[in-house]
């Protein structure tokens, strides 16, 4: 008989989330882990960079304070300071996930688990062998490097390094304008270093709304930030403690000098030594196959998170870690709707996005009309001094559904909920705009942009 019902190998939001809603459905669950609970999200993504970045967000207030009727003399930071706290606050996060896998009922093994056979998880270089009904593979995913470039931790570096400096550099080369990309390019700007960004796609945030890039591009350019898209990288040479880059550009050769250069080139997912080739579990390109249940092809074997390939966000993961678990317990698991899940990047100013890009929508075919409108002409915008950006609405001609929405601007992420629970109404962009927004909110720029798609916002 088997000891456990689900055995989760991997403890990010994806693996510890499907282990702890296993427990609430009352089935027997195990995570193994070999390193700290909460995966690359909670200990060296998404919560200490953002830690990082309310610092960052912080500073920039402060210097520009004037326009506010405050101003000081001799301002003082201290980034080693500010990732020390990112670091305690991991610490606080990590302790409070083993204590809800503890209360309910889930067991934390640690060890570096693998498939061994059917229903068989064991430890390397342990002698325990798991045996369970069903196992879900929640083992994330890696950065990926460029051919011919090898991370060195010290001047090379990916986010795992970046985000536990102690300082700042002085020169920074960022390859890569994702998500990752530009927040550090954005965070080490507001320290003070001296950021390039290269871009191998014409856009930095490639996979967002071009315009809304269009923007963010211009925000960065004003800040300093050195941006070259269309840039393919061809060589780098370290020589001593710094970094020489040469890349090609439809201008031209370029080449930028950095102390540390920032690999943010995407990730592959971990896949590989964990058994699941002898089981004949299909992976294409690093990543593990799945149906709507987060089920393989394989009987008794799921997957969920950065494992199982775009898109690499952890509350993806999480939805698709209570989703394995319910299809584990019997129960049907809401269907995930991929492109509709919210996006957001937390530079200065915010990016946040759901659904279909208008070019995207196009391609599929859809008759769209499009709404916008400017934050310069919100009033909460306005008394905060943050006016830049601009919401977007894309909807269906005929019928108003919603079909994507784009913003760029002061805390846009914190709109996205509203968005989610819009596109899992089927709401319009008409019952969205006639909906009562609180006044002075920045919740009003989206219900203008979605009255601005049939030529009814009031406020421009």
């Amino acid at each position: 008989m088997a000891d456990y019902d689900v055995v989760v190998i991997g403890g990010g939001p994806g693996g510890y989330v499907a282990a702890i809603r296993a427990g609430q459905l009352g089935l027997r669950a195990a995570v193994v882990e070999r390193e700290a609970v909460g995966g690359v999200c909670l200990n060296w993504g998404c919560i200490p960079t953002k830690a990082l970045l309310h610092c960052a967000d912080l500073l920039n207030m402060l210097q520009h304070a004037d326009a506010l009727g405050i101003s000081f003399d001799n301002l003082r930071h201290d980034y080693g300071q500010a990732t020390a706290r990112s670091r305690k606050i991991v610490d606080r996060f990590v302790k409070g996930v083993e204590f809800l896998l503890k209360k309910n009922k889930v067991e934390l093994v640690r060890g570096d688990g693998y498939i061994a056979g059917p229903g068989e998880v064991r430890l390397r270089n342990d002698s325990r062998i798991l045996r369970t009904g069903n196992v879900i593979i929640a083992t994330g995913a890696s950065a990926r490097s460029l051919p011919g470039i090898a991370v060195d931790g010290h001047t090379v570096i990916t986010s795992r390094e970046a985000v536990v400096l102690a300082e700042v550099p002085k020169r920074a080369v960022v390859i890569g304008a994702g998500a990752i990309g530009v927040e550090f390019a954005h965070l080490w700007r507001s320290y003070g270093s001296e950021v390039t960004m290269l871009e191998m796609l014409p856009h930095i945030l490639p996979l967002e709304d071009e315009e809304i890039s269009q923007v963010l591009e211009k925000s960065f350019t004003s800040r300093g930030i050195k941006l070259y898209t269309g840039a393919r990288v061809e060589k780098l040479e370290i020589r001593d403690d710094s970094a020489k880059i040469i890349a090609s550009t439809a201008r031209g050769e370029v080449q930028v000098e950095g102390d540390k250069v920032l690999i943010a080139v995407g990730v592959a997912g971990n896949s590989g030594g964990i058994g699941l080739e002898e089981e004949g579990v299909v992976i294409e390109r690093s990543f593990i196959e799945i149906d709507e249940r987060m089920a393989t092809n394989v009987s008794g074997v799921y997957a969920v998170g950065d494992v199982t390939g775009p898109p690499l966000l952890a509350h993806v993961a999480s939805a698709q870690g209570v989703a394995a678990a319910e299809a584990i317990a019997g129960r049907q698991p809401a269907k995930l709707v991929y492109h509709n899940m919210p996006r957001a990047t937390y530079c200065h100013p915010q990016v946040a996005s759901l659904g279909l890009t208008e070019a995207e929508a196009i391609s599929r075919g859809h008759n769209v009309k499009v709404g916008k409108f400017p934050f310069r002409a919100n009033g909460r915008a306005m008394t905060m001094e943050e006016t830049g950006g601009l919401v977007k609405v894309i909807a269906d001609a005929k019928y108003g559904d919603l079909l994507g929405v784009h913003m760029i601007g002061p805390e846009v992420s914190e709109l996205l909920g509203e968005l989610s629970l819009a596109t899992k109404l089927e709401s319009t962009n008409l019952e969205i705009g006639r909906s009562v927004h609180p006044h002075p909110s920045l919740s009003e720029a989206l219900m203008e942009a979605a009255l601005a798609v049939d030529g009814e916002a009031i406020h421009i």
